[in-house]
């Protein structure tokens, strides 16, 4: 895994607070409470994203930027933690602000280069899942499929779960990983350094 300096930049709760930058961006979308920031802290080898213990905390999009060095001007990746949605007490006031920057970003972002979106696969396929699979797919972005929490099943269990999720999401691949374990990560950093790869080529 390659170590990168890290930099939290903003949180937006705009369209016009988004950050301008040319980098790669990849976005992590999942329901209240799936593990989100765990797997980015995961991922980033370090408690940037804050984890709170009640669901829905996160209201803001959350920027960081991933350089190679300190001394680098220009970062390689923006991370942005988007929103947890699904949680019963607050899910009226979430859905409310989705419209005013959460759908803009996904569907005007000219940067954003891969869409993480985060099930747990301890928890049967929900609704809200899967409309956002259908929405990403409508408006043309790469996705990837990530189920957490994958240290609570085994064997049986956790491929029955999968093929669950696989079909009610509408999907051909699936990551699955445990953030507390660190099994999984290599494989969704590779996804990701290839998804922003692509990005890149797109650019020439």
């Amino acid at each position: 895994m390659r170590k990168y300096h890290i930099q939290f930049l903003l949180s937006a709760t705009d369209a016009a607070q988004f950050p301008e930058t040319s980098a790669p961006e990849i976005a992590f979308l999942g329901r209240s409470n799936v593990g989100k920031s765990s797997l980015i802290n995961a991922l980033l080898g370090a408690r940037e994203a804050k984890v709170s213990s009640t669901p829905g905390r996160t209201r803001a999009i959350n920027f960081f930027a991933l350089h190679d060095s300190p001394k680098q001007p220009r970062p390689e990746l923006i991370f942005a933690d988007l929103p947890g949605y699904g949680y019963a007490k607050i899910s009226k006031s979430i859905s409310a602000e989705w419209p005013k920057f959460i759908e803009p970003y996904l569907a005007e972002r000219a940067t954003l280069a891969l869409c993480v979106c985060l099930v747990d696969v301890n928890v049967p396929p929900q609704e809200s899942d899967m409309q956002l699979a259908r929405y990403l797919q409508g408006a043309g972005r790469a996705t990837l499929v990530v189920g957490t929490k994958a240290d609570k099943l085994s064997g049986n269990g956790l491929t029955k779960a999968r093929h669950g999720l696989l079909q009610s999401l509408g999907v051909e691949r699936m990551l699955t990983l445990s953030a507390h374990e660190g099994r999984g990560i290599s494989e969704l950093w590779k996804a990701i350094l290839e998804a922003a790869a692509l990005y890149r080529e797109s650019q020439t």
